[in-house]
This record gives structure tokens, C-alpha cells and sequence, in this order.
């Protein structure tokens, strides 16, 4: 007599989903954090198969006193760390003004990278001056750090007759060649494939720079990422791979990505590529990571995945409303802090500043905002000063075909 079959369990689809939700109390409590200074820096020439375990780490450099712990701690000196400091708070102030103005009709869209400065500033600041940037839309750190002027930057946003992309861009959407900040693309993915095919030129020209590029943790789902990956390791190309994981995409949280799973960095081993995953609003962890991943690229030793770990405080744009899908005060209680209030803290902490000096550069930087902003609006905002219609010919063509040529006139009535 056969025994009775027991009924097969119904299959069940799982969905991710955050922790809280709008109206529940924010929740971090199954977040793990390597203690600061507690994962060992290895050599940047180590072989891939000897650093499995970095990617579930999370490299830390400042503990909770602002004290610099362990091996991955850079020696930096005082000047570095208060032009990374002025970089980020001059980063915020511009994102405050910048988004004032587009909620008084200046300008039509804008997107903050409100506690995420300490990504863009400390990278920009640990690469070479003529590396190559292939930045996201939350990156304006970046070009802040390598001292482009904040009304170019303003006169972008404002479409106005200063404007280099002469109103072409979607605001934000920066392009400036003269710092290596190659233009922003609304289809994000594509940073990361054009990042990597940059260095293999870069390497195949015998060339000295590298290449870096970010994407967001939601974009990790694109198959731009894949391409990217496989091309950067098969060829050994002399980049770095950072995906920002702010824990949100527009409205979806990083699980929807994968991030439930595994941390994003721990895509890197599948690889066959060093993934490191780092706190990202920790400057000296930052800097140091991009830091070592710059130095295994120019040595030859090819890629590296960086995973950025931070949150994303302000809206996703200034379409967005965050309060729809997580928690209120959800970004207060983010467990790795505000990166310029714990540098702020680490300088304190060193005896090499005080508040009242912080309070005095706060000031500055809001005062240099203000200066930029008031020459960016004399000059135009929004449909009051667009750029001349004449240039709507330029630029596409190296050679202006004979039709298009004959619009033109038309247009200007020669």
C-alpha cells in the first residue's frame, strides 16, 4: 500500500519591501556596520581571489568621537581635509539656493545630493586632476571639487544665454571638457560602458589617466552595468565602478535592485573584479578607497567596483515627493550621519578647527552662492534670456548640410 503524497507547498512570489513605510517609524535596526577601522587594507596589487570578503564588509574610517581608526586611514594633510570640507558645505549651499530658485520658476528642474557630498568631493579629490569623469546626476560635488565656477554651473540650470550647452540640457545635466566631467546622461547606464571603452582607449593610447564613473543602485538592474563589468575585467581596464547606493531609486528602495539579496559590491566577485563596499559619508573612508582603487588602475591592475554606502535625505528631484513612500524623518535617523558635520567632528576632534570657524566659512560659502546667483539671474533664468536661436545649427553637424543651411537663413531672413 503506497503511502499518501503530501500536497506540494503553493508557490509564493517574493516581492521586497522596505522596512517602514509612510506613517510607521523608521527602521535601521537590521543594518550591520563593520566597527570603524575594523576591515584590514590590503596591497593594491593583491589578487582578485584574496579579497572575497571585502565586498560584505563596510570599510569605515571615522568612529563616533571623529577619531581616524585603523588601516585604511589616509594621511591627509590639514589643507586637504578643509578644502574637502569647504567643497562639500559650498556643494550644500548651492543645492539650497538652486532648488529656491526652481521652486520660484527660475529654473524648471532640479535634483540635491543632500548627504551624499562626501561621495563626489573626496573622489574628485583622490583622483588625478585629468581623469576622466563619467558622473551621474547627483555628482555636482565633482566639478565644486575641482574648482569650476558655481555661475557657470548656475547659467546651465538656467538655460540662459550663458549657457555653454547653450539650452540643450536638461537642467543638471552638466558637460564641461575642460575638467574631464563628460556630459550627463538622462539614460544613466550608459556612464558606466562609456567609462570603461574611455580607459581601454586610455590604455591602448599608452596613456597615464584613468577613468571613473557612478550610477546609482537601482541602475545596477540595467544591462548597461553587465557590459560594463564584463568589458572593464575581461580587458583589465584602468576604471572605477561606483554604484551610490542611497538606498532609493525615484520611489523604489534598493531591494527592487537586488540589494536584499547581497550587497551590491559583492557583484563584483561574479566578475571576477574587486568590489569594495565603503561607508559613503565617511570622507577619509571615501577618499581612501578611491584612493586605493585609483592606484591598482594605473599599476595595471585593473577595475575596480566601489559601492558607496549612503542615503539619499533630499527628494530624488524636485518632481519627487519622498514623503509618499518612506518615512518623514526617516533621514534623521540614518545611522551613518551627516559626512560634513563628522568631518567637522574628526577636524574638531584634531584641535585644528573650532564652530566658531565653521560658522565663519558657512557664511563664506553662502555668501559666494549669493554672488553667483544674483550675476547668474542678471544674465537670465528662465524664458527671460535663452540662448540665440541662430545656435539651434550648431553643433551636430562638423559641416552644416546644404538644407539645414538653408533653414538657417530662413530663419534669420539673410
Amino acid at each position: 500500500m503506497s503511502k499518501k503524497m503530501k500536497k506540494p507547498e503553493s508557490l509564493r512570489l517574493h516581492v521586497p519591501e522596505p522596512k517602514s513605510r509612510p506613517g510607521h517609524s523608521s527602521d535601521f535596526g537590521e543594518m550591520h556596520l563593520s566597527p570603524a577601522g575594523a576591515i584590514p587594507r590590503p596591497a593594491a596589487d593583491a589578487a582578485e581571489s584574496k579579497l572575497r570578503e571585502l565586498p560584505y564588509g563596510l570599510i569605515r574610517v571615522l568612529d563616533d568621537a571623529g577619531q581616524a581608526c585603523g588601516e585604511w586611514a589616509p594621511a591627509l594633510p590639514t589643507e586637504t581635509l578643509l578644502k574637502g570640507l569647504r567643497a562639500m558645505m559650498l556643494t550644500r549651499a548651492f543645492d539650497e539656493r538652486m532648488m529656491r530658485a526652481q521652486r520660484q520658476g527660475k529654473t524648471s528642474f532640479y535634483m540635491k545630493c543632500t548627504g551624499e557630498e562626501a561621495v563626489a568631493v573626496a573622489q574628485a579629490m583622490a583622483l588625478h586632476p585629468d581623469d576622466m569623469l563619467f558622473p551621474s546626476y547627483r555628482q555636482q560635488g565633482l566639478l565644486i571639487a575641482r574648482d569650476w565656477p558655481i555661475l557657470d554651473m548656475m547659467c546651465q540650470l538656467y538655460s540662459n544665454s550663458a549657457d555653454r550647452l547653450k539650452g540643450r540640457q536638461l537642467p543638471v545635466m552638466y558637460s564641461v571638457r575642460e575638467v574631464g566631467f563628460f556630459s550627463i546622461s538622462g539614460n544613466l547606464g550608459t556612464q558606466f560602458p562609456q567609462a570603461v571603452g574611455w580607459a581601454m582607449a586610455s590604455a591602448i593610447k599608452n596613456d597615464t589617466r584613468i577613468a571613473a564613473s557612478w550610477i546609482g543602485d537601482g541602475t545596477t538592474a540595467e544591462s548597461d552595468f553587465h557590459h560594463a563589468m564584463t568589458f572593464a575585467t575581461v580587458y583589465r581596464a584602468p576604471v572605477i565602478l561606483n554604484v551610490v547606493n542611497n538606498q532609493w531609486a525615484i520611489s523604489s528602495f534598493q531591494g527592487i535592485a537586488g540589494g536584499e539579496s547581497a550587497t551590491f559590491a559583492a557583484r563584483a566577485i561574479g566578475y571576477g573584479m574587486p568590489g569594495l563596499r565603503v561607508d559613503g559619508n565617511d570622507f577619509l573612508a571615501v577618499y581612501a578607497a578611491t584612493q586605493w582603487a585609483a592606484e591598482r588602475a594605473r599599476t595595471n591592475h585593473g577595475p575596480t567596483m566601489i559601492e558607496l554606502y549612503t542615503y539619499r535625505a533630499a527628494p530624488h528631484s524636485t518632481s519627487d515627493d519622498p514623503n509618499a513612500y518612506r518615512p518623514s524623518d526617516e533621514a534623521a535617523h540614518w545611522p551613518l550621519g551627516d559626512p560634513i558635520l563628522r568631518l567637522k567632528q574628526h577636524l574638531i576632534a584634531s584641535g585644528i578647527w573650532s564652530d566658531e570657524q565653521h560658522a565663519a566659512l558657512q557664511k563664506e560659502v553662502e555668501d559666494q552662492v549669493k554672488v553667483a546667483g544674483r550675476e547668474a539671474e542678471r544674465i537670465g533664468t528662465l524664458g527671460s534670456a535663452n540662448p540665440d536661436p541662430s545656435t539651434l545649427f550648431e553643433d551636430v553637424f562638423k559641416d552644416l548640410p546644404v538644407h539645414l543651411r538653408r533653414q538657417r537663413d530662413e530663419m534669420l531672413g539673410a
